[in-house]
């Protein structure tokens, strides 16, 4: 069956996969996925992520980090949709929980996190926030 957001689709496998308890979750293969999944994998919200060839498209297997069985992230919330895009520039990009938790960018630099971003500089598309 065809998603019409892939971002959101694959924030929605990792959320519930979370909330059920799984080791390790299944996405199907982006380059944009593998750049979120590396960033989660940075930041200590997820163990591992690894691409994995299954045939054509390919697969991400993302390995779930748990701390006293729950998930390592509280809350994975997808900001910009495909509806309504959120754009912030580089002197308004969000704070998520007083820097406790990460915003996702989508920069002309690549994908980064909000820290990152006020480093270089550079704004935006709001991918999604993380905490």
């Amino acid at each position: 069956m065809p998603v019409t957001d892939q971002i959101s689709d694959f924030l929605t496998r990792i959320r519930n996969a979370g909330k059920a308890g799984h080791k390790s979750v299944d996405i199907p293969f982006s380059r944009m996925k593998i750049n979120i999944a590396e960033i989660l994998k940075e930041q200590g919200f997820v163990t591992d992520c690894e691409k994995v060839e299954d045939g054509v498209q390919g697969k991400i297997r993302v390995v779930l980090r748990y701390y006293k069985k729950q998930p390592a992230f509280r809350k994975i919330e997808r900001i910009s949709k495909p509806g309504r895009r959120v754009y912030a520039s580089s002197d308004n990009l969000p704070r998520i929980h007083n820097g406790l938790g990460i915003a996702i960018i989508s920069t002309s630099k690549g994908i980064m996190t909000d820290k990152q971003a006020r480093k270089f500089n550079v704004g935006g598309e709001v991918l999604c926030t993380v905490w």
